[in-house]
């Protein structure tokens, strides 16, 4: 890579996260800041630094019409887009405090939200999100400005029947000055609060500086080199922080390039139009593209099967012996050859400039790791957590052990507490909770350090994570969900005497559940069949029935909290079987044992 520009800028000559932006136009005016599809999906646009400055300009005119003063906060509900970049620079130019929501929660905990961080102003994306937004939100003040991106017709008839609604088109000002004036701006303040899912049903505000996230965008790039030349695939929300620092202000630290991928389902694609060098994604993703490449190869002849087997198993050994993990062997020999004919075709797919692949957000499962990485992608695995801003941890590309999750960022410490228990302390350390001073202390001790929850072990500085202290499932799309507090909602419900959650690893939740006694014949009934007939407890219907009557009960709790699949147990959990404590606690862990061929089938081909 000595051919390519290192042009990162520094946490003190940013100072601010827009002071980034204003230093990333000042020394790359002409250079090429984004890419995007344009909205009818075709051709992809362009945008230089010089441009983004002048449309931020505009945005935050706009905004300084609102009469919004510094710490008030703003929302942004959109997907990933230039506007996202826009509405957020020119919010942190006046000292807002940026509050990004998931496009695809429900409307009852946006409005919480809106509530609860006293949000002034939204950008949303279209006039039917606002639609369905609206009656969660109800005539209250917050917010007190509605900015519907786009919606055409809608979104005009919406503007005149709500005066807290405007389109972007007529809310933002013909012209601006074609700069942004520079601020003396604090690093230290609050930049933005990002909620995430609690433990009580209500998710929590991480409240983090501009410092917090410098510094850790800085780290990473100290970790994983990044030149003017790379371009990235931007695709997980900017919602998540992951995706805000990695893809958005690290890209911006170092100049390169961000492409808006349109959408999950176009991601194949997108990848061969805009063909990236880096890519950051949840384990998800890699999951995706795992299961289609054994489906296809399984459709194969076994010739090529197995040429594809020992593609991945050399490839491995290979990547084992480059690491000063494992020794040369003869069958290395074979890699040039099987790399032609095997893996670029494969990688090909990805774009085939891929320099290198990060994961996080949640645990890689081993074997996914091991075919893209015997395949010849440096896939290097991450920890972290939106209170760490959020990157705590990363498998540097030269010392890349996929059994770990890295070893820590440059000026992040850690070390181990009671139980095993994973603590951090580094300038990515959150504020705290936005107005929550006892959640705070419970997550941060007096000391600084920060009680992340995970089980670890660390070999030659490379974090190992083995479990929870408490029962937190981790989705593969890097969701954190605690399970208890939705179990209990769901036992509120008569129909249900116990209930499991599982999905940790997975793409969705999916419960283990034992019918109440007094219900469950009626039930069974219903749908034409004796309460005792094993049959009922496996029919789509009730099965389908079963889940409705979860979602209702979970109507209250943020998105993530949806239960997709279900398997019903016959039999109840007791303490003479081994399945609950003589103080009638779930053992969870036994539970997933005796029924393991269930849950299995709830995220099989042949599940319910």
């Amino acid at each position: 890579m000595s051919d390519w520009s290192d042009d990162r800028i520094s946490v003190e000559v940013a100072r601010t996260l827009d002071g980034l932006f204003a230093e990333r136009v000042r020394r790359s005016p002409d250079g090429p800041a984004y890419r995007a599809p344009t909205r009818e999906g075709g051709e992809w646009v362009e945008l230089t630094w010089t441009e983004m400055a002048a449309q931020v300009a505009l945005w935050r005119e706009a905004m300084r019409a609102e009469g919004l003063v510094a710490g008030q906060r703003v929302a942004v509900l959109m997907r990933n887009c230039p506007q996202w970049v826009l509405f957020d620079q020119a919010a942190l130019s006046l000292g807002l405090v940026v509050v990004p929501l998931y496009v695809e929660d429900r409307p009852e905990n946006a409005a919480y939200i809106f509530q609860d961080a006293d949000v002034k102003l939204l950008l949303v994306q279209d006039a039917a999100r606002w639609r369905r937004l609206a009656p969660a939100v109800g005539d209250g003040s917050n917010p007190g400005r509605v900015i519907l991106l786009e919606g055409g017709e809608e979104a005009n008839r919406l503007a005149e029947v709500d005066p807290r609604v405007m389109t972007a088109e007529s809310w933002l000002p013909e012209k601006a000055a074609p700069r942004v004036p520079g601020r003396n701006g604090d690093p230290a303040s609050l930049a933005t609060i990002v909620y995430t899912s609690g433990t009580t049903g209500r998710p929590k505000g991480v409240m983090l500086s501009h410092h917090n996230i410098l510094s850790i965008a800085h780290a990473g790039l100290s970790t994983i080199d990044c030149y003017r030349e790379d371009v990235f695939l931007s695709f997980l929300p900017l919602s998540h922080m992951l995706e805000r620092t990695a893809g958005y202000y690290l890209p911006m630290m170092a100049g390169s390039v961000v492409a808006y991928a349109r959408s999950a389902a176009h991601l194949a694609e997108d990848l061969q139009v805009v063909r990236p060098t880096l890519m950051i994604a949840v384990p998800r993703v890699f999951e995706r593209v795992y299961q289609r490449l054994q489906e296809q190869v399984s459709r194969r002849s076994l010739p090529i099967r197995w040429l594809f087997r020992l593609a991945v198993d050399v490839g491995s050994k290979r990547f084992a012996h480059a690491q000063g993990r494992g020794p040369w062997r003869p069958e290395l020999l074979l890699w040039p050859w099987l790399s032609k004919r095997v893996a670029a075709p494969i990688l090909d797919r990805l774009g085939g400039r891929l320099r290198v692949a990060v994961s996080g957000g949640a645990a890689l499962p081993k074997e996914v790791g091991r075919l893209f990485i015997g395949l010849g992608l440096p896939l290097c695995q991450g920890y972290g957590l939106t209170e760490a801003s959020p990157v705590v941890s990363v498998n540097p590309v030269g010392d890349n052990d996929p059994e770990s999750v890295g070893v820590p960022l440059p000026g992040v410490s850690v070390r181990l507490g009671e139980d095993q228990e994973l603590l951090v302390k580094g300038p990515g350390n959150m504020l705290g909770y936005w107005d929550n001073p006892d959640a705070t202390s419970e997550m941060l001790d007096p000391e600084g350090w920060l009680h992340t929850g995970d089980v670890a072990h660390i070999e030659q500085d490379h974090i190992h994570i083995t479990g929870r202290i408490k029962d937190i499932l981790v989705l593969s799309n890097g969701e954190k969900v605690p399970p208890g507090d939705l179990e209990m909602a769901i036992l509120l419900d008569p129909l249900f005497e116990q209930v499991l959650l599982v999905g940790e690893g997975k793409p969705f939740l999916s419960a283990l559940v034992v019918p109440g006694a007094e219900r469950w014949p009626a039930f069974a009934k219903g749908y034409g069949f004796e309460p005792s007939d094993p049959a009922a407890l496996r029919d789509p219907r009730v099965r389908k029935a079963v889940i409705a009557h979860i979602a209702r009960t979970l109507q209250d709790f943020p998105g993530y909290a949806k239960v997709r699949r279900v398997a019903l147990l016959a039999e109840p959990w007791s303490v003479e079987n081994g399945l609950i404590t003589p103080t009638l606690k779930v053992r969870r862990n036994e539970v997933l044992r005796r029924y393991h061929k269930q849950v299995d089938a709830l995220y099989s081909g042949d599940g319910p």
